[in-house]
C-alpha cells in the first residue's frame, strides 16, 4: 500500500503541475545584507503600483523581523504585464547582537528581544529562499563593499535552485557609492544601479523585472 500511496501522489503532484495556472503571481523575493535598503525598494514598488506601502523604513539595523508581503502587485512595461508578490525578508547575516540595537538609544532588554527576533527572521527569510520564492530581486548597498561570505552563499543558493535573479546596486545617491565594485562581484548577473529612497532609475528596474520574472 505504501507503494501504491507514493505513486498516487507523485501522479497527483505532476497532474497538478501540468494544469497549475500561469496567472498566479510569481513571489518574488527581495533578499540582501540589513540596511541595503531592502524595505524601501519593496515600497518604492508597492507605492508606485498599488499605492500602498509594504512596512517601514528604519535606518536602525533588523528593523524588519519577518517576511512581509505584498500581493498582486501588477508591473506593466513595453506592453508586457507580470504579476508578483513582493516579499520583503529581514536582512540576513552570520550573527545578530544586541549590542547593535544599544547604539541605537534601546534599553537591554529591549536589545536583547530585538535581536532574538532578527535571529528568527534570518531563519525565515532562508526557508523562503530554499522553498517558496519563484525569483529574487537581491539588493546590495554600493557604498558596501560586496565581497562577503553571506552575499556568496545567498547567490549560491540563489544559483542553485535555478532561480531568476536580479541585482540592484542601491543607494547611488550617495557620493561613495561604487557601481563596478557590486557589478564585479557578481560578473554572471546583471546589475542596475538605482536609488530606491530617491526613486532615480526605477524605469529600469521596471523593465528588468518585466524582463526576469514575465
Amino acid at each position: 500500500m505504501g507503494l501504491f500511496a507514493e505513486l498516487r501522489d507523485s501522479v497527483s503532484r505532476v497532474t497538478a503541475s501540468l494544469f497549475a495556472d500561469d496567472s498566479e503571481p510569481k513571489r518574488i523575493g527581495i533578499y540582501g545584507p540589513p540596511n541595503a535598503g531592502k524595505t524601501t525598494l519593496a515600497n518604492r514598488i508597492a507605492r508606485d503600483w498599488t499605492g500602498d506601502a509594504v512596512g517601514p523604513e528604519s535606518h536602525i539595523p533588523h528593523e524588519t523581523r519577518r517576511a512581509r508581503r505584498k500581493e498582486d502587485v501588477e508591473i506593466e512595461r513595453n506592453g508586457k504585464t507580470v504579476n508578483i508578490d513582493i516579499v520583503d525578508t529581514p536582512g540576513v547575516t552570520t550573527k545578530v547582537d544586541y549590542s547593535e540595537f544599544l547604539d541605537h538609544d534601546m534599553e537591554k532588554d529591549e536589545a536583547v528581544r530585538r535581536s532574538r527576533e532578527a535571529t528568527e527572521g534570518v531563519a525565515e527569510a532562508m526557508h523562503w529562499l530554499r522553498e517558496d520564492v519563484d525569483g529574487v530581486i537581491y539588493v546590495l548597498d554600493a557604498t558596501e563593499d560586496p565581497f562577503t561570505q553571506v552575499n556568496t552563499m545567498l547567490i549560491g543558493i540563489i544559483e542553485s535552485r535555478e532561480l531568476p535573479v536580479l541585482i540592484l546596486a542601491n543607494k547611488t545617491d550617495l557620493d561613495d557609492a561604487n557601481i563596478q565594485r557590486v557589478s564585479n562581484a557578481f560578473p554572471q548577473h546583471e546589475t542596475i544601479p538605482l536609488s530606491a529612497l530617491e526613486g532615480e532609475n526605477m524605469d529600469e528596474v521596471y523593465e528588468k523585472i518585466a524582463k526576469y520574472f514575465g
